[in-house]
């Protein structure tokens, strides 16, 4: 038996396998073709070609892998070994959970294709509508927000970080303007932290603060009410343009 890592590697097997699940609760999963994922973060998922993306079952990480792997003589004998209800399994893994002590056992008893890949670093997703493109559309059409409305600055720097705009009001007063894709209550809380350090500065104070934001939670809008932050949601089509002329954000 052999412990192994895929490090900065995913590993894909299809193969005619059983699952077998103990921990909190057991499950089984009878001998069939699936495909076997092995992710450089350490977890094991296997699928079926229903289901979507969700996988029949899984090992997330922390959790070590380790590889069983019968010889032809072994295979031989587990072939007249009547208990073996399944037939003679070829290799098989153990995946434990390095906290809960779970156990994950896939026996493999034919593969079909197994290769290893790099995938290097992932960028992440970027969707169309998230907050850099809101924060530039914003600060682009800074005058939807009232008349007589001027950018002061995007990111404005502080102690803990950046205020995504910076503007100043029609009567001239500033604004702090928070924008999330999804509005909640960790967003209402960072833009809380901004305002305190931004009062401090004499040339600034008196400022107040604007959440806005595509969608915004019912209990982030009662903070952000609690807390004297003004609430906004965003028309992404209509900053863009794509709606029609006259449609406004209020």
């Amino acid at each position: 038996m052999a412990a192994v890592t895929y490090p900065g590697r995913v590993r894909l097997v299809v193969a005619s396998c059983s699952v077998d699940y103990t921990g909190r609760l057991t499950a089984h999963l009878p001998q069939a073709p699936r495909l076997l994922i092995l992710k450089a973060d350490g977890s094991v998922l296997v699928h079926s070609d229903g289901g979507s993306y969700k996988p029949l079952n899984w090992m997330s990480p922390p959790c070590t892998l380790s590889t069983t792997r019968r010889g032809d003589a072994e295979i031989a004998a587990a072939q007249q070994d009547e208990d073996d209800l399944e037939g003679p399994w070829i290799e098989q893994w153990d995946v434990v959970h390095d906290k809960s002590g779970d156990r994950l056992r896939v026996r493999l008893f034919e593969v079909f294709e197994d290769s290893s890949h790099e995938l290097g670093v992932d960028p992440g997703l970027q969707k169309d509508g998230v907050e850099a493109h809101l924060q530039a559309l914003l600060a682009q059409n800074i005058e939807t927000l009232g008349d007589g409305w001027t950018l002061v600055r995007r990111e404005y720097s502080t102690a803990i970080g950046p205020v995504d705009i910076l503007a100043r009001d029609g009567a001239g007063g500033t604004v702090a303007i928070e924008i999330k894709r999804r509005g909640e209550i960790d967003g209402v809380e960072q833009l809380t932290r901004y305002l305190e350090l931004l009062n401090r500065d004499p040339l600034l104070a008196p400022v107040r603060g604007i959440f806005a934001a595509q969608a915004i939670k019912p209990q982030a809008r009662v903070l952000a009410g609690d807390r004297g932050i003004d609430c906004v949601t965003l028309d992404y089509d209509a900053l863009r343009g794509i709606d029609d002329a006259e449609s406004r954000l209020f």
